[in-house]
């Protein structure tokens, strides 16, 4: 997930809550506006809503190298068993 910075300037950071003992409970991504505190951190590795769908397409198109790659990996670990 990535921080998602607006038009407005607003950011969407992704935020994970977890039970007591560890376990995922969801993410979900609050909203941080300028002069919060953590803005600026957070603005600093913030991406626009459009380079985060090109690195989600571009991750979708070479992810078929290496889901070839695993399952290679995957069937040779199978015969080795």
């Amino acid at each position: 997930m990535y921080v998602i910075r607006l038009a407005d300037g607003t950011l969407r950071v992704p935020q994970s809550l977890t039970s007591e003992d560890g376990r995922l409970i969801g993410n979900a991504y609050v909203e941080v506006q300028p002069g919060e505190p953590g803005y600026e951190q957070w603005l600093a590795e913030s991406l626009t809503e459009e380079e985060a769908a090109l690195r989600r397409r571009r991750w979708e198109e070479e992810n078929d190298d290496l889901e070839r790659e695993f399952l290679a990996f995957k069937a040779e670990q199978e015969e080795g068993a």
